[in-house]
């Protein structure tokens, strides 16, 4: 299993189970978002603390979550970002798009107060 999902009361939350957001397992990810806004879900975090390794298709699954987020009124929230995935999405100057947190409990305060 790459990734765990947990329906929560007014929130999704996906962690990321495997140290690699990469070509292998991006595409199942941008799936299961798609398929969590479908479902009427716009509150989103995504628990990156197991991730080590990020490339760009990793990038765009998390671009993809942000977009259904903002497009249904709701929040995306990148959490527990490793050394090497925070330098990257600082690099692609993603920093200042996306609500970023150090852990799960503060990405949840910050849905709670949206």
């Amino acid at each position: 299993m790459e990734f765990k999902i947990e329906k929560l009361d007014n929130f999704t939350q996906i962690e990321v189970l495997i140290d690699k957001l990469d070509t292998h397992i991006a595409p199942s990810l941008k799936s299961e978002l798609v398929l969590i806004a479908g479902n009427g879900e716009k509150n989103i975090i995504l628990d990156l603390s197991n991730c080590r390794y990020c490339d760009s298709s990793g990038l765009s699954a998390i671009l993809v979550a942000n977009r259904l987020c903002k497009n249904a009124n709701g929040v995306f929230v990148l959490a527990g970002l490793q050394t090497a995935v925070e330098r990257l999405i600082t690099i692609s100057q993603l920093d200042t798009v996306l609500n970023i947190t150090k852990t799960v409990d503060e990405a949840i305060a910050i849905i709670n107060k949206a």
